[in-house]
């Protein structure tokens, strides 16, 4: 996934040209190369980089930046899509677009400021949204279950009040169809 970064000054007049980058270190580099070129020519003391915190791709931009000691700061992504309707009265997607209106939200201190916590906690989220998924395709497989069990083999419900416990998994596993069972005898 790759980011746009755009500049302004504090006046709001856009700086430089756009800079198109990667998630990764080499383009962190010519990020930072392309921030420093912009504030020597434009006499420029100081940078506060404005990034919309959409899915993961902003974080390591945003860890990059507050290790050398940038001042990173989110916007709203609901405000950036109203702001980007407001300006052009359409709701169309350009991540150069995206980057101006970034810009400029920042520019009239429309932000929150990162928080930037333990290692600890970050595993956590990691760990949760990975139980999140787990638990999601586990309710998924067992409405599978569920739904096959009513199309196939109803008569199974007859038997077994839980068609998720474990004797009747067992059976569905040795006789996964009523036509199997059937072949058999009861001993």
């Amino acid at each position: 996934m790759g980011h746009v970064a755009r500049a302004v000054n504090f006046s709001g007049i856009v700086i430089g040209n756009p800079l198109s980058l990667s998630n990764d270190e080499d383009s962190f580099r010519n990020l930072l190369q392309w921030i420093q070129h912009l504030q020597s020519l434009h006499n420029l003391s100081s940078a506060i980089a404005g990034m919309e915190p959409t899915g993961h791709y902003w974080l390591n931009v945003s860890r990059w930046l507050s290790e050398r000691h940038f001042e990173v700061v989110l916007v709203n992504p609901h405000l950036v899509k109203k702001n980007k309707e407001n300006r052009d009265n359409t709701p169309s997607k350009s991540d150069k677009k995206d980057a101006l209106i970034i810009t400029d939200m920042v520019k009239n201190g429309y932000y929150s400021f990162t928080r930037t916590t333990p290692e600890a906690f970050e595993e956590l989220r990691v760990f949760l949204s990975n139980r999140d998924a787990v638990v999601t395709r586990l309710v998924s497989a067992k409405n599978q279950i569920h739904r096959w069990v009513d199309v196939v083999f109803p008569e199974l419900r007859h038997v077994f009040k839980d068609i998720m416990c474990i004797g009747s998994l067992a059976t569905l596993r040795l006789f996964p169809t009523p036509a199997e069972l059937s072949k058999l005898q009861p001993q």
